[in-house]
C-alpha cells in the first residue's frame, strides 16, 4: 500500500490519496456536496478525506510508502511532530517516506541577497515567499470560519538540517535530503511532480527492517530495483 497525504488535485490512482481541506469535506457531503464548491474544480473522485494529524484511517505497519508533498510547512510545531509520529506508524519495516517543503534557507539567503542589493521590496519578497505575512485579516463570517479550519497559512518552516534532524527523532533513519527522481521506489515516479522541488527541500526517510553492507535500510521489495531516471 501506498499513501499521499496532502494530495491536493493530484491523486494517481495507484495510491491512496487523502487531503484535509474543508472544501474535500463539502464536496464529499452526499446531496449538498455537489451543489457547492469553493475551487475553480473539485477534487478528483478518488481523494478521501484525512487528517495525519488526527491520524489517518490506515493500518499501522501496513504502508511501503508514504508521500507528502508542500503540506507539513501548513502545521505548527505541536502538530509536526504529531504528523510524523502518525507517518512513521503506518509504514512497514522497510517503507520510505518523502516529503517536499519550500526552502526556508533558500528563501531567507535570497532575501539577504535582494537587501544587500538595496531592493526594498526584500522584506516583502520574504514574507509572501514564506506565507509568514499576512496583507489583510480575513472579514466576514464565511471566511473566519474556513480560516478557522483550513491550513493555508504557513505554520512553521524548515531547513534541510532541521527537518532531516526531526524525522530523526522520530525514529526514521538513512534520512538523507533527496532529490525530484531519485528513488529506488519506482512507485515515487507517479506521485512526484518536478515543479514542486523548485526552491524546496526533499527529504526522504526510512523504517528500518534489515540492515544491509552500507548500514542503510534496503526494503526486500527493493533489493533488485534500480534507480528511477525521469526526464
Amino acid at each position: 500500500m501506498y499513501i499521499q497525504y496532502g494530495c491536493g488535485f493530484s491523486a494517481p490512482v495507484e495510491w491512496i490519496n487523502f487531503d484535509a481541506s474543508p472544501t474535500l469535506t463539502l464536496e464529499r457531503l452526499p446531496v449538498v456536496g455537489k451543489l457547492v464548491t469553493k475551487n475553480a474544480r473539485r477534487f478528483p473522485s478518488n481523494v478521501r478525506p484525512g487528517d495525519i494529524v488526527k491520524g489517518l484511517p490506515v493500518p499501522d505497519g501496513s504502508c511501503r510508502g508514504v508521500y507528502a508533498s508542500h503540506v507539513l510547512e501548513h502545521l505548527t510545531l505541536r502538530e509536526l511532530h504529531i504528523a510524523l509520529d502518525n507517518t512513521r506508524k503506518v509504514l512497514r519495516p522497510g517503507g520510505i517516506f518523502r516529503l517536499v517543503v519550500p526552502d526556508l534557507e533558500w528563501a531567507a539567503r535570497e532575501y539577504l541577497r535582494r537587501l544587500d542589493a538595496g531592493d526594498d521590496s526584500a522584506s516583502r519578497f520574504f514574507l509572501i515567499e514564506t506565507r509568514l505575512g499576512r496583507k489583510e485579516r480575513a472579514t466576514g463570517i464565511r471566511k473566519i470560519l474556513y480560516e478557522s479550519f483550513a491550513r493555508s497559512a504557513h505554520g512553521w518552516m524548515w531547513d534541510a538540517l532541521s527537518l532531516c534532524r526531526a524525522l530523526e527523532e522520530h525514529g526514521f533513519k538513512c534520512v538523507r535530503q533527496c532529490h525530484f527522481g531519485d528513488c529506488e521506489d519506482p512507485m515515487f515516479a507517479l506521485v512526484e511532480d518536478a515543479r514542486r522541488f523548485e526552491n524546496a527541500i526533499a527529504i526522504e526517510g526510512r523504517v528500518f527492517s534489515q540492515l544491509n553492507a552500507a548500514g542503510c535500510d534496503t526494503p526486500a521489495h527493493l533489493a533488485q530495483a534500480q534507480p528511477v531516471r525521469l526526464p
